[in-house]
């Protein structure tokens, strides 16, 4: 077993202050019986993996206390009660601080949603966005980027004891290091962990093809390292003798991203040429051809292997030009030429590295993102920035501190199903929540919830990690009281919804019921019990059945109306000429005026009456038709059925016109309003009439696809008094089209 001895502790407290060493040296003497004689899964001791995990920190210019959290993490820890927060055991807080402490804690609990992800159910996280969740999900519990760093030291001190001690490999450890840590090591921009994770665990999900992409790769990953550091000094000392500032880097091709470019581009070995890269950026755009220029004078260019993304942008915003070149010995490599600001808007904005490398959405043009995905990116873009700003500075400098590490607050939370399925909600969401989003029956049901194998209340707000578990019944709905803000039942709209929903439902089916008892009952009335009745409700302008029925049900439809589809109205008899001559009012009033106020020109005092089709008022123009037995009846000018009638028997027509305003006479006239349907719609048309002082003699009215369809019967003094009420019922809530019949 490894000791404090087998330690080389230099390592571990480079480039931190004089103090700081002290505290890590200390954790390292604090730590070591705790763990010298346990062993992790695949059989490295808990020593060495600490160990392991902070060197590599330390090589990534960590601070002491990430290093010290690294070395700690793996130290045996008691348990909690449910609903405690997220704290380290206190040993650790009264010993190295309370940073340090949550740094512990977080780890662990990042830990601990591995080994769930590990043992969840076959296919439970094989979809892209079930993987997805789950990376968001660990970002999401880590409350400090420094919490992520450690997670990834220490998945990749595994894989590489693994592989140095060649032992085998869990299958499922390998393959969740490619879905999970490497796309998030990729995401934050740090490189050296992402490709040798990447490396490494290709090693063991496909052994065979590593070895084979290994051979095709003649020069030994030293030597390819060799040839970069040759041809960036080369190209650095040749652009300073030109004058033209830039920073040049680069990085050979590691195994594993040529096979995933081999692999999607459908291409043989030897027609990769960017196995090997240099990146050279510079201030302008005109200093990036100038460059290019220079790297075609230097080395040979590669035909058909130049792109200007610079003139031509690519549809995601991204600029640069990349050629490809190559030495005297032949050997091809690629070159990539930008500005600064270029490099910025590649590394964090829209064309970020990761958008077309990880996924089938990833730099689609027209992409839409909705605010939480946005705001995810922003998160990412943000942690991306401090690790450069944290490698830059050198953990020597004070201009950076721990808390400026701190992540930005999130509004939304992940939660795991016993399948360990990953599920977003936004923060404050409960187990009845949880339960809406995996399906509506089940949160109709549910009567309770575990969380982490605990029984706790319907409304205790739920924490990203957690496992929760929903206790249902076999049959019922959800509680009204759900829908009360106060007690906190339910935080998603997207479940208010469907509680909603529920109690619509319910309440449809109740006046379904009821409306048609009502309607059956009148059917019953007028003996027509063996009535077709979805053909009744076509025949009274409905869709269907229900809808009569729920219009009876609230009223909204007088069953009055049925008598009207049985006992249709008699046709007015044909008229003959010989009935032509009427009884006249009195003959000692010629040219009085009649009940109607109208005079008929030419003629003595006639009887007439205004016609119940187009319901004249003043000033309309008029016109008159001799009717048989019922005198003259006064249409409106622009009547369909004056016209009607007219043309069959334009003999009948006659002049008429409008008597001096009789004081207190009134006209009916009908009024057709259209509104959405809503409680309390016919209460407020009815308050317009009231407060205008006219008076309504017949209201007929039904509703059909939530719209609501409104006749009334009005008397008026004239037109001016129409046009004062239209004005005034078009204002009403709902009402969207007011006007005379």
């Amino acid at each position: 077993m490894p000791s404090l001895a087998d330690v080389d502790l230099d390592t571990l407290v480079i480039g931190l202050a004089p103090d700081d060493q002290l505290t890590v040296r200390r954790a390292l003497a604090w730590v070591a019986p705790r763990l010298s004689e346990q062993i992790t899964g695949g059989g490295e001791t808990l020593l060495a993996h600490a160990f392991g995990s902070a060197k590599i920190l330390a090589q990534m210019q960590a601070d002491a206390a990430t290093r010290i959290a690294a070395v700690l993490m793996l130290t045996p820890e008691e348990p909690e009660p449910i609903g405690a927060k997220a704290r380290a055991s206190d040993s650790i807080s009264e010993t190295f601080g309370p940073e340090v402490a949550q740094l512990v804690q977080g780890t662990r609990a990042l830990s601990r949603l591995g080994s769930l992800a590990s043992g969840a159910s076959a296919g439970a996280l094989d979809s892209l966005d079930q993987k997805e969740m789950l990376r968001k999900m660990l970002l999401a519990m880590a409350a400090d980027l420094r919490i992520v760093l450690i997670r990834l030291a220490s998945r990749l001190q595994t894989l590489r004891w693994l592989a140095n001690e060649k032992r085998p490999c869990d299958p499922m450890l390998a393959r969740e290091t490619l879905d999970l840590y490497t796309p998030l090591a990729n995401r934050l921009g740090i490189w050296q962990i992402k490709w040798e994770m990447e490396d490494l665990a290709f090693r063991f999900t496909d052994p065979q093809r590593y070895k084979e992409i290994a051979k095709l790769l003649e020069e030994k990953r030293v030597e390819r390292e060799s040839f970069i550091a040759h041809a960036i000094e080369r190209l650095a000392n040749g652009l300073a003798a030109r004058g033209i500032v830039a920073a040049v880097s680069g990085r050979p091709k590691h195994i594993y991203s040529i096979h995933n470019k081999m692999r999607a581009k459908q291409l043989a070995f030897n027609e990769l040429y960017d196995v090997r890269a240099l990146r050279v950026i510079v201030q302008d755009e005109r200093e990036c051809y100038a460059v290019l220029g220079l790297v075609h004078e230097w080395w040979v260019p590669v035909s058909d292997e130049f792109d200007d993304y610079i003139s031509r942008p690519k549809p995601n915003g991204y600029k640069s030009l990349h050629t490809v070149v190559s030495d005297e010995a032949g050997r091809p490599f690629e070159v990539q030429i930008r500005t600064r600001a270029m490099h910025e808007f590649a590394e964090y904005g829209m064309a970020a590295h990761w958008r077309y490398k990880e996924g089938p959405r990833a730099g689609q043009v027209g992409a839409v993102q909705d605010s939480a995905v946005a705001e995810y990116d922003r998160q990412l873009a943000w942690m991306r920035q401090l690790l450069a700003w944290n490698t830059e500075a050198g953990s020597q400098s004070d201009d950076l501190q721990p808390a400026k590490l701190r992540r930005v607050t999130q509004d939304r939370i992940y939660v795991l199903s016993p399948q360990a399925r990953v599920v977003e909600l936004p923060v404050g969401a409960t187990a009845i929540d949880f339960a809406y989003h995996l399906h509506s029956d089940l949160g109709h049901r549910c009567r309770g919830a575990r969380i982490d194998g605990q029984m706790v209340p319907l409304h205790t707000k739920l924490e990203t990690g957690q496992t929760v578990e929903i206790v249902t019944t076999k049959s019922g709905g959800p509680s009204r009281d759900w829908l009360n803000p106060q007690l906190g039942f339910l935080a998603s709209p997207r479940a208010r919804a469907k509680v909603r929903a529920w109690f619509n439902a319910i309440e449809l089916a109740q006046r379904t019921a009821q409306g048609q008892t009502l309607v059956e009952k009148e059917l019953q009335r007028l003996g027509k019990t063996a009535v077709n009745l979805e053909q009744l409700a076509q025949q009274l302008g409905f869709a269907r059945a229900d809808d009569l029925y729920v219009a009876a049900a609230k009223e909204e439809f007088s069953l009055r109306q049925l008598d009207a589809i049985f006992q249709p109205t008699a046709l007015e008899p044909e008229l003959r000429v010989e009935d032509l001559m009427v009884h006249a009012a009195r003959a000692d009033s010629a040219g009085g005026a009649s009940k109607s106020n109208v005079l008929v020109v030419g003629v003595g005092s006639l009887l007439t009456q205004l016609a119940r089709c187009c319901r004249p008022v003043p000033p309309d123009l008029i016109e008159g038709f001799v009717t048989r037995g019922r005198g003259v009846s006064i249409h409106r000018s622009s009547c369909t059925t004056l016209a009607d009638l007219s043309r069959r028997q334009p003999e009948r027509v006659i002049e008429v016109a409008w008597s001096a305003a009789t004081p207190g006479a009134v006209y009916p006239v009908e009024v057709t309003i259209q509104a959405q349907d809503r409680p309390g719609l016919l209460r407020d048309l009815s308050e317009v009439f009231a407060r205008l002082r006219f008076n309504v003699t017949a209201v007929n009215t039904q509703t059909k696809a939530s719209i609501a369809y409104m006749a009334f019967t009005v008397e008026i003094r004239d037109g001016a008094d129409l046009q004062q009420a239209l004005a005034a019922l078009s204002e009403v809530s709902g009402v969207f089209l007011a006007r005379r019949r």
